[in-house]
């Protein structure tokens, strides 16, 4: 059976509603999975004038019946914003309520079986807070709606190569205090779980260290000391294939040789930085920790383009395969 995927458009003032009609211009997405569009039918044709592409899209209510039935693009229809309150890119509370009112109804689906798993267009963290999400981020937010009370983190990927964070959304300043054994040992499993409902059978992961040149023996800091090496072989005591610290300046070298596959840093932009610079219009977040796949490109809502034709629905195509891919092996 095909994948069963919701798709959101993301912030109306952005370019997501522009890539996620490019994304449904591709016959391979079409004949991929069963697509369901959750949102506001002038959302989405906006997206379309804006492409260059038109795709009929029938209404239903998909908690009602098998809506994967339907002879074309199945659109569960809501009205979270008048067409006149979109201001193209712009921060707004109206767009950013937009985001959580749909977001709501697709986590909804997810949790009761109508989908399997989550695509969404960029969000405007700025325009949600507006719109008082209540969280730091997107990952919080659902993770409070749907109950989820284990590790999550933001994971992402680019051409292969994942990443994910023992510390995310917080200062440069705490993130020292706030490492600790158990948070690694979270982030590695977290990863390597994740690793394996994407097709991997036995990931290999390596740990960044937080000091520069992994501590230099404890002249630079002692946290690889104290609590990254204790941690890294404990896990590779459990046969994972894990190893490190390694300094955080060469060990993506390794991922860009294939010598591994995922690396666990110690805070947000150690990990982004990298994987932008490696191919900021492919690269991907994974909302992980969470009971079903939720996936959209990482590289957010692009004001600067929206509204120009011009987005590059590379990264959007990808988070739509990697959500897919995650379907298939989900029960690993």
């Amino acid at each position: 059976m095909k994948p069963k995927i919701g798709i959101i458009p993301g912030d109306p003032s952005g370019i997501g509603p522009e890539l996620i009609a490019r994304l449904l211009a591709d016959t391979d997405v079409r004949e991929k999975a069963d697509l369901l569009l959750i949102g506001d039918r002038h959302v989405f044709e906006q997206g379309q004038a804006v492409a260059g592409e038109s795709h009929a899209m029938i209404e239903t209510d998909a908690s009602q019946g098998d809506w994967t039935k339907l002879d074309g693009l199945a659109l569960h229809a809501m009205d979270t914003i008048e067409a006149d309150h979109i201001q193209v890119a712009e921060v707004t509370e109206a767009g950013g309520a937009s985001v959580l009112r749909t977001l709501d109804q697709a986590l909804s689906f997810a949790q009761n079986g109508v989908i399997d798993a989550i695509v969404f267009g960029p969000f405007n963290k700025a325009s949600m807070h507006k719109a008082r999400i209540g969280h730091d981020d997107e990952l919080h937010y659902m993770a409070e709606k749907l109950g989820v009370t284990n590790y999550i983190s933001e994971l992402n990927t680019l051409d292969g190569i994942w990443t994910s964070r023992v510390t995310s959304h917080i200062a440069l300043r705490d993130v020292a205090d706030t490492i600790s054994e158990e948070r690694v040992n979270e982030a590695v499993h977290l990863i390597h779980n994740t690793l394996r409902r994407s097709g991997l059978k036995r990931p290999r992961i390596s740990v960044a260290a937080i000091n520069p040149h992994a501590g230099d023996g404890g002249n630079f800091g002692t946290e690889e000391i104290d609590i990254l090496e204790p941690a890294v072989k404990k896990l590779a005591a459990t046969q994972m294939a894990v190893d490190g610290p390694w300094p955080s300046d060469t060990v993506f070298l390794k991922a860009v040789a294939k010598e591994i596959d995922a690396v666990v840093t110690m805070y947000h932009d150690q990990g982004q930085i990298a994987l932008k610079l490696l191919g900021f219009d492919r690269g991907v977040t994974v909302q992980g920790g969470l009971p079903f796949p939720v996936a959209t490109p990482a590289h957010g809502t692009a004001f600067d383009i929206a509204g120009q034709g011009s987005a590059d629905v590379g990264a959007t195509k990808a988070a739509f395969d990697i959500a897919c891919n995650m379907v298939t092996h989900w029960d690993r």
